[in-house]
């Protein structure tokens, strides 16, 4: 015969004499405690600078970075779902002393509160982990990834489209600016009142052109209120040519240098994403997101708009030195940071940069080094600065030109030409000009070819092995760790200013789930 079954006593309602401890359900070492004991022993002077006190008393602003920390921490990142959970979660309940925040109150704090000043938090952030000995802040390992703004894929503006159209309305303006002028000119013959503006001047025309040309044709409709030209070109210009030039200008001033961006958020600019499945390289508005790492601590981040990391890589370690003081000792990047001004900068702040350069693993190969076509295999002849082919073809010099980078640093390029390349066996494949008479011509670095030898000196050391060795383990398990272990594939956040809070926020995330590890 089976026996019966013996269950535990449950009461639903059983009353208590005495209230429950929350800090009795929080255990040690838990990464909720973490935390809270990192952020009590940061200086906070920063935020509540953002309080300027007066009117009905706020939440406490450290309560509500905790709060926040925890939060993105955990994987929690909705404002209502973070509200939820300072009513329902026994750890955020302990965190915020059982207050119960609105969503409101949090994306007010996250939006208004800690805007401009996240950085200085995370400063504080990185200084806690060097004082507790975790990191050094002398070794420094760049990357970047691109994440996807929270806008639309189909709410494009191409700078290719705007400077096309602005053109094409120029011209359409300015043909109907000579017909007014034509009939300024028969109007001045028959009455000799000339008042119409001169339209065909031959500057520039833009919104402000435009306006003052309808400011005064509609002075002479004043005085000819029956002249139907006059009428048929006011209706024109303040109806159609006026608002379609101030938007064209307004999409220029948005652009800013870029090649595009969203309307649903104008500082994202469409990039390509590692996250393609439709397998067709789609671009999509999106951020380029630069992060730094030591011992797998994120030790400085940056936002951009450039889908490039090579422009990226002075102006973060500007915000990074502006930051902290000082730039670290080394700094470590993969190859789409070789370029003669990143090297440059590095040399002028005197670090140590194991920077690879485009082509450095390719020449580790024998197929590169018995390439012919390379330029890097061909002979130089310094005395009469010439360049020898893999066909025994001399190039001379043809002259020098200025190259500028999209951050405005200049370079000397110096141009070759070969002398006849018309019976070359290697010319179908050598040379890219079209035309039976084309020679090869190669662009030559000479800055950039020494800052390359420094660089792959550097690189080839022990310490260059080691520091390349370390770079992917370093910078690619805390982009695995925020995007793939805690989904961050997409911005919650719309704007440079908010997506960055948002980005500090989710490495503020990765540190505290570190630090709870490596004490746990």
């Amino acid at each position: 015969m089976a026996s019966k079954p013996v269950f535990k006593e449950y009461r639903q309602n059983q009353v208590r004499l005495l209230p429950l401890d929350l800090n009795d359900l929080v255990p040690e070492g838990h990464l909720v405690r973490v935390v809270d004991k990192a952020i009590d022993s940061m200086d906070m002077s920063v935020l509540y600078a953002r309080y300027p006190g007066g009117g009905s008393s706020a939440y406490h602003p450290v309560m509500m970075l905790k709060t926040l920390s925890y939060a993105y921490a955990t994987g929690i990142y909705s404002s209502r779902r973070i509200a939820k959970a300072t009513r329902e979660n026994v750890y955020f309940m302990w965190l915020t002393g059982s207050q119960q925040l609105d969503f409101m109150t949090i994306n007010r704090f996250r939006g208004e509160r800690l805007r401009g000043i996240m950085e200085d938090i995370f400063a504080e952030v990185v200084d806690l982990l060097h004082r507790e000995g975790y990191i050094s802040f002398e070794q420094y390992f760049l990357d970047g990834t691109k994440i996807e703004a929270n806008a639309s894929k189909y709410s494009w503006v191409w700078g290719k489209n705007t400077q096309r159209y602005k053109k094409a309305l120029q011209e359409k303006v300015a043909e109907h600016f000579r017909q007014i002028d034509e009939l300024q000119r028969q109007e001045d013959e028959l009455y000799g009142d000339n008042d119409l503006p001169e339209t065909g001047n031959g500057k520039e025309i833009d919104s402000e052109a435009i306006r003052e040309t309808a400011r005064r044709i509609n002075e002479r409709l004043k005085k000819e209120p029956d002249n139907k030209e006059l009428k048929k070109s006011q209706k024109a210009i303040t109806g159609d040519y006026l608002p379609r030039m101030e938007k064209y200008e307004q999409q220029e001033e948005l652009l800013e240098q870029r090649r595009s961006y969203s309307k649903t958020d104008t500082d994202a600019t469409f990039m390509r994403m590692k996250e393609d499945h439709m397998r067709n390289g789609q671009l999509k508005p999106g951020y380029n997101v630069q992060t730094g790492t030591e011992n797998q601590f994120v030790t400085g981040y940056s936002i951009h708009r450039r889908p490039g990391d090579t422009a990226c890589m002075k102006e973060h370690l500007e915000g990074l030195k502006q930051q902290m003081g000082k730039l670290p000792g080394t700094i470590t990047a993969d190859a789409g940071y070789g370029s003669e001004e990143n090297y440059e900068y590095l040399k002028s702040e005197q670090v140590e940069g194991y920077v690879k350069y485009n082509t450095y693993d390719k020449e580790k190969s024998r197929k590169w080094c018995k390439d012919v076509l390379r330029v890097q295999n061909w002979l130089y002849l310094p005395d009469c600065d010439q360049y020898v082919c893999g066909n025994g073809r001399y190039l001379s010099f043809l002259y020098e030109r200025q190259q500028r980078s999209e951050n405005g640093y200049t370079s000397t390029v110096r141009v070759y030409e070969c002398e006849d390349c018309r019976d070359c066996p290697y010319k179908e494949r050598c040379v890219k000009r079209e035309g039976e008479d084309a020679n090869r011509r190669i662009y030559i670095n000479p800055r950039l070819n020494e800052l390359k030898v420094e660089a792959r000196e550097r690189l080839n050391s022990e310490t260059g092995q080691e520091m390349r060795s370390r770079r992917p383990v370093e910078v690619e398990s805390v982009f695995g760790d925020i995007k793939g272990n805690f989904g961050v594939r997409r911005f919650l956040l719309r704007g440079l200013q908010k997506v960055s809070i948002e980005w500090g926020l989710h490495c503020l995330g990765h540190n505290m789930r570190k630090l709870a590890m490596v004490q746990g």
